[in-house]
C-alpha cells in the first residue's frame, strides 16, 4: 500500500516539518543545493532551543530591520537558493512594497542551472527584475575569494543597505568592510555573520520574513523618519544575540 507523506496542522512541529518539505523541494527543484540541506537542518537545531517562537529580542529586531530598510536609500535584498524556497513569495511583496529596492541573487555553492531555476521560481512569484544574472554586470567583492565575491554593479554593490538572511560570514565582514549596513536573518547568534551584522534577526526566516513585512507596511503608514531612527538607534545587536544565547542555554538544559 502506497502512503503519502501527510502532515497534519494538529502536530506539534508542524511549521518545521512544512518548511522542511519546502527545502526538500526546492532541492528536487533544482533550487536549493545538497548542502544548503545540511546548513536548513543546523538552524533547526537552534530553533528547537529557543522554542521554535519569534521572541521579543527577535521582534525588537525585526521592527529595526523595517526602520533602516525604510530610511536606506537603496537597499538590496540578497537572495540565495534556500532563502527562495522558503519564502521567496514573501521576497517578491518585500520588493514590491519597498519601491527603491532591488533583489540580487547570489550563491555560494553556483551553477548557471540552479541560478536559472531559482530565477524561474522568483518570477512565479511576481518578481520581473533580478540582478546578479548577467555577468557583464558583475563585480568582485574586494578581499574575498568565494563565489559570493561576485556581485551585480547595479546591485549590492552600489547598496547603502543590504539584507542577507542565511548568509555567509566572509562576505558579511566584507560588505561591512564596504561601508554597508547589513539586515540577517540567522539563527546562530555566534555566527560570525550574526557577530558582525547591524541588525541580526534571531529567528526562523519563515516566521521572521512575514513579519517584516508587516512591521514595514506599519511604519510605512505610520511612522516618520525620526521615528524610524530612533528604533534604529535604540537596537543593541550585541545585547540581542546575549538574550538569544541566554534562552538558548536555559532551552538546552530543560530539554
Amino acid at each position: 500500500m502506497n502512503r503519502e507523506l501527510v502532515i497534519p496542522p494538529s502536530h506539534p512541529r508542524y511549521a518545521s516539518l512544512m518548511g522542511r518539505e519546502k527545502i526538500v523541494t526546492g532541492f528536487k527543484d533544482g533550487v536549493v543545493a545538497a548542502e544548503g540541506l545540511i546548513a536548513h537542518g543546523r538552524g533547526e537545531c537552534f530553533d528547537y532551543l529557543i522554542g521554535e517562537q519569534t521572541q521579543d529580542f527577535a521582534l525588537r529586531a525585526i521592527d529595526a530591520a523595517a526602520s533602516q530598510l525604510l530610511i536606506a536609500s537603496y537597499p538590496v535584498f540578497s537572495i540565495n537558493g534556500n532563502v527562495a524556497a522558503l519564502c521567496g513569495d514573501i521576497i517578491s511583496s518585500l520588493n514590491s512594497v519597498i519601491e527603491h529596492s532591488a533583489v540580487e541573487i547570489n550563491l555560494f555553492y553556483y551553477t548557471r542551472e540552479r541560478e536559472q531555476n531559482i530565477t524561474n521560481m522568483l518570477r512565479k512569484h511576481g518578481l520581473t527584475k533580478m540582478l546578479g544574472t548577467d555577468p557583464s554586470n558583475l563585480v568582485k567583492i574586494p578581499e574575498l575569494e568565494s563565489n559570493r565575491r561576485f556581485v551585480d554593479s547595479r546591485g549590492i554593490f552600489q547598496a547603502d543597505t543590504v539584507f542577507v538572511p542565511l548568509e555567509d560570514g566572509d562576505r558579511t565582514m566584507a560588505l561591512k568592510k564596504m561601508n554597508k549596513k547589513v539586515i540577517t536573518i540567522d539563527l546562530n547568534p555566534l555566527s560570525r555573520t550574526s557577530q558582525v551584522s547591524d541588525i541580526t534577526i534571531i529567528d526562523n526566516i519563515v516566521r521572521a520574513i512575514p513579519l517584516l513585512l508587516e512591521r514595514i507596511k506599519f511604519h510605512k503608514q505610520n511612522s516618520n523618519y525620526d521615528q524610524l531612527r530612533e528604533l534604529i538607534d535604540g537596537f543593541d545587536n550585541k545585547r540581542a544575540l546575549s538574550q538569544a544565547l541566554d534562552l538558548m542555554r536555559v532551552g538546552a538544559v530543560s530539554r
